[in-house]
Order: structure tokens, then sequence, then C-alpha cells
């Protein structure tokens, strides 16, 4: 369980990670401070459940496209996030736009997916070390 949660906060942190980016290198992507978080939520959430949908979908018809089924996630979270969020998000400049905000989001939430954790790991590696450990077994340092 505590697995699961602790992957849910590296996919939420990656999706957040993606859609800032993206909102700052892309003139069309405008998403309202205020909405970010829940934008952030709801987008990770529809990303989650379509990608292996999306994927058992091209694996069984166009096995050829299973590499995208992550990209058309992407879109398909980006579009049913700026339905719902309305003035709070919104991707506007054409086709153009929509597919290099899909582009962006996904490419830099993937880098992100992958990133986190080894940051994270690697900062409590060092912290543990700095402690030699002894924190952990409840020894004062000398």
């Amino acid at each position: 369980m505590i697995r699961l949660l602790i992957r849910l906060v590296f996919f939420l942190g990656a999706a957040a990670v993606g859609l800032a980016v993206a909102a700052l290198v892309i003139d069309g992507l405008n998403i309202d401070p205020i909405s970010f978080i829940a934008v952030v939520v709801v987008f990770a959430v529809i990303q989650s459940v379509l990608s292996p949908f999306i994927a058992k979908v091209a694996n069984n018809n166009a096995p050829a496209l299973i590499g995208a089924a992550g990209l058309v996630s992407t879109f398909v979270g980006l579009f049913v996030s700026s339905l719902v969020f309305g003035d709070g998000f919104q991707i506007t400049g054409g086709v153009g736009t929509w597919i290099i905000a899909s582009v962006v989001v996904w490419l830099v939430t993937m880098v992100a997916t992958v990133l986190l954790p080894v940051i994270f790991v690697k900062r409590k590696v060092a912290e543990a070390r700095s402690g030699d450990g002894r924190a952990d077994r409840g020894e004062k340092a000398k």
C-alpha cells in the first residue's frame, strides 16, 4: 500500500512538472494558478486510467501503434481536462498547439517519472549516509 502511495505521489509530481513546463514553453497553453493542482489531479487520473486501455486496444488491433498509447492518453487527458476546467485550463491556437502540447507534456512527464524517484532516493541515501545510519538504529552519535 505504501509503494502504491509513493508511486501515486511521483506520478502526480511528474504530471505537475509536465503541465508546468508545457505552460511555460507553449504560448497557447494556459493554466490558471488557482486551478493548477486540480488540473494536475484530473489530468493524472484520466491519463493513468486511459493509458492501459489504449495500450491494450492498440496491442489487439494495431501492435505497431502500442508505442503511441502514452501520447494518445496524454492528448485525451489534456482534452478532457480542458473540458472540465474551461477557463482554468485552455489550449488555444489550433491543432498544432494541441499536438505540440501533447508531445511536450508526454515527454516531460515521461522524463520526470524516471528522474523524480532517482532524485528522491539519491537525496534520502545522502541523508542516511550523513547521519551514518545511527538515527535509524536509535543510537546516539559520539
